[in-house]
This record gives structure tokens, C-alpha cells and sequence, in this order.
């Protein structure tokens, strides 16, 4: 948790960078908010600081409806620590109780429910299942304000069981009714439109761009947008992102086979772009380089691109351009096909079965340590397990673990063999971008 007297010099400066750093519970009004909500300030004895809204929500306070503050970036603290709560957070996003329950978490995570649920109280104050109920309450709001679905179809989407705990949910975290919160945006049938905030700065610019130029024929498309396809964990789906100039969010359409994927697809969006980042204390840090100050004068915000399937970008990056070929022979067709977006990558289970002969086999013992389980890249891997591992794969040079380190588990202090790197540490990864954008 930050330090109060920090937060509060946050909250009397309406601060925006510490949005989503840590929540402010007003005891007196039962509402929680971002610290730079323009509400007046609250006595320092009503306030309750919390970690997440989550937690917020879980301590029974509801979200205030002038700043929105569910909507907030996500905590930078979460999107880089790699301890057992941390990762636990980072699953919790991606809907994995939802799908799998606290058990299929737990096991994920390879401790048991008590452990799981004692680091979680401790960290946090909530436990899992508290967490991902918050979470399908957000779920629930995002489909309420981008689709013309009906109450009932939004309540069962999120993941609700029941109408009835869907109500006293909502009613709970919002304090209104469903109906009410209702959104006046139109959007095209069959999408959802919407803002996936970020703390600036961010060049949203180069971030589409670098995107766009690696994109695979068939998976990706470059236009107005970047649009993708998305390997979901109930179906496949669609996602366009692009940039809204001025504003603090990048625009996100999603086009979804089946809604209750919504959070999953929100969260690997939010990870492929690298919005969860502290990007202004980034740039403070790596401007006072003598090598980089000028770089990051003259672009600042340059991210470090993730990926939404950490196993495609690891396929990806051992092949390289023959990738596409991989595409061609094992992709699968989307149902509903958007421009040149015509397929999915091929998942694990394709991969496994697939005959990687020819310029194909290097890939083979990758795929045989993902699918043995041996090697994790997903939510719940250990970066540091998972780097030794990578080590010893062949087929993999150094290069390779380092952008799979890099971008697959959004390492932020990868290691670059350019001498006197260690003065840029622990940010060595957005070093990266800097000598990438101006060729070094």
C-alpha cells in the first residue's frame, strides 16, 4: 500500500498519475473513488485507502459516478510483480474464477486455496472470490454501456448465476439498478466500443505502428486501426484498436463469438499494449541518461509492446516471417471473417498434432515444453523459472529468450548486451524501444 501521507498529498493535488495506484473510501458516504476525483476532499479520518477497486467494492463502498474510478488504469504494481498475489491479481483479471472457479485458480498458481486465499486477504484485503465477483460487476457495467443486449443476457455474460445476485451486485458496487446505468452510445450491432485508459504519457501512435508493421497475413491488419484476431478462452474473437488524439485512452472495438469472454479479451488487450505501465516515472528515469534524455525528449511514452497469446508470440518469434506458413496450413477460420482478419493462430493442441517438418521443426521443442507444461508463459508463470527454461530450449538464441522475456512476460528489465546498460536498470526493456525507434 502507498504511504498515506504520499496519497494524500495525491488527492489534495487531484494527481492523476496516481490513478489506479490506490483507491479512497469515504467512510462517511459508503463511496470510493480515484484520487483525483474533483469531489471535495474528505476528512483524513473518513478516508479508507484500498489497493484495487476490487477491494474497495469488497469493503462495501461503491463506486463514485463522477470520476468512475473502476475504469482507472490498472495498478502498475500488479501488472509487474511476480509474487504469488501478484499473479493471482493478473488471473483474477483474466476471468480464470470465473472459467475454473478458486480451485482451477489455485492449481494454476500451484498452491493450495488457504494459501492462495491468506496472501490475497494480506495483500489486498479480499479474497478470490470476492475479487473476481467485483470483477464481474466491471464486466457487467462495460457490457450495460457498449451493447444494446438485454438486462438478463448482460447479467449471464459477466458470469452471474443468478438475475438476483446480478441485481444486489450491481446495486452494491454501483448503487443503481442495471437498467439505469444503461449507456446513450450506439454502436454497430455485434460490437463493443471501449475506452481502455491509460496514464500519460503514451505515444498510442508508434505503439499501433510497430504493431501494424509486424503483422502476421491472415491474424492481422493494419489500416485505419490495428485489428486482430483473439484465441478466447470460450471462443474466438476481434478486436480494433486505435488512436483517439488528446485523449488519456486508446479506442477498443470488439467484435466477441460469446460475451463471456469480454474480461479475457480486455485484459489481453490492456497487456498488448503495456497501459498498465507508470510510464511518467519510466521517463523521468531513463531522460536523466545521457544517451537516451534526447530520445525520450523527443518521443516520450514509448511502450513495450506485450502480446495477447504469449504461445503465439513465442512461436512466432522462433520462426519468424515462416510463421505465415504456419498459418496457412494450421489456422483456424474465424466464423466471421473481417477484411484480411480471416483466421486464428493455431492454439497448443493444433500445434501438437501439426507436422513441424521441414523450416517448421525448430519451432517443435518449444510447442513440446508448452504443452508438457514444462515451460509457462501465461499469467501464472514465474518469469525467472520461465527465462532459465527458454535458456535451455533449442532453437532459441539470446536474442529470442529476450523478446519472449520482453514481451510474452512483460519482463521490464531485460537484459540488452549494450555497454553500460545497468544505468538503465530496472526499465532496460523501454531502454529497448528507445535504441529500436532510432536505430541502435
Amino acid at each position: 500500500m502507498i504511504d498515506e501521507e504520499v496519497a494524500f498529498a495525491a488527492m489534495e493535488s487531484r494527481d492523476p498519475r496516481f490513478d489506479g495506484w490506490f483507491y479512497v473510501g469515504v467512510a462517511t458516504t459508503g463511496i470510493y473513488c480515484r484520487p483525483s476525483c474533483p469531489a471535495v476532499m474528505p476528512k483524513r479520518q473518513n478516508v479508507r485507502l484500498f489497493p484495487s477497486a476490487h477491494a474497495a467494492q469488497a469493503g462495501g463502498f461503491r463506486a463514485c459516478k463522477r470520476c468512475r474510478p473502476d475504469a482507472a488504469p490498472g495498478s502498475p504494481e500488479w501488472n509487474l510483480r511476480t509474487d504469488l498475489a501478484a499473479r493471482a491479481m493478473r488471473l483474477i483479471a483474466d476471468g480464470v474464477v470465473d472459467r475454473e472457479g478458486v480451485a482451477g485458480l489455485c492449481r494454476r498458481l500451484g498452491y493450495s486455496e488457504r494459501q492462495v486465499h491468506r496472501q490475497l486477504v494480506a495483500e489486498v484485503g479480499a479474497g478470490a472470490q470476492a475479487l473476481a465477483r467485483a470483477q464481474r460487476a466491471r464486466t457487467a457495467r462495460m457490457l450495460l454501456e457498449s451493447s444494446g443486449l438485454p438486462v438478463s443476457d448482460v447479467a449471464f455474460a459477466a458470469g452471474f448465476a443468478s438475475i438476483r445476485q446480478f441485481n444486489v451486485t450491481m446495486r452494491q458496487a454501483y448503487g443503481s439498478t442495471p437498467s439505469a446505468m444503461r449507456g446513450e452510445r450506439r454502436v454497430p450491432s455485434g460490437v463493443i466500443a471501449l475506452r481502455l485508459a491509460f496514464r500519460p504519457p503514451m505515444d498510442v501512435r508508434a505503439m499501433l505502428d510497430r504493431l501494424g508493421s509486424e503483422g502476421l497475413p491472415g491474424i492481422e491488419e493494419y489500416n485505419e486501426g490495428y485489428t486482430r484476431s483473439l484465441d478466447l478462452p470460450h471462443a474466438p474473437g476481434m478486436v480494433t484498436l486505435t488512436e483517439v488524439p488528446g485523449a488519456g485512452h486508446v479506442g477498443c472495438e470488439l467484435r466477441l463469438d460469446d460475451l463471456r469472454d469480454l474480461a479475457a479479451a480486455v485484459r489481453r488487450c490492456r497487456r498488448l499494449l503495456d497501459l498498465d505501465a507508470d510510464q511518467h516515472a519510466i521517463d523521468a528515469f531513463l531522460a536523466a541518461d545521457p544517451r537516451l534524455g534526447p530520445s525520450v525528449a523527443a518521443r516520450p511514452g514509448l511502450r513495450v509492446p506485450g502480446h495477447v497469446d504469449p504461445h503465439e508470440l513465442a512461436v512466432r518469434t522462433v520462426l519468424g516471417e515462416r510463421a505465415s506458413k504456419l498459418v496457412e496450413r494450421y489456422g483456424r477460420p474465424l466464423p466471421n471473417p473481417v477484411g484480411a482478419v480471416t483466421h486464428t493462430f493455431p492454439d497448443l493442441a493444433t500445434l501438437a498434432k501439426a507436422r513441424l517438418d521441414d523450416d517448421l521443426k525448430i519451432a517443435r521443442p518449444l510447442v513440446e515444453a508448452l504443452v508438457d507444461g514444462s515451460l509457462r508463459l501465461d499469467e501464472a508463470a514465474d518469469p525467472q523459472q520461465a527465462g532459465k527454461r527458454l535458456t535451455d530450449l533449442p532453437g532459441l538464441g539470446e536474442r529470442e529468450v529476450a523478446l519472449i522475456r520482453m514481451r510474452a512476460l512483460h519482463d521490464p528489465d531485460v537484459r540488452l548486451n549494450h555497454p553500460g546498460e545497468d544505468r538503465w536498470r530496472p526499465w532496460r526493456s523501454y531502454a529497448a524501444q528507445h535504441l529500436k525507434a532510432h536505430g541502435t
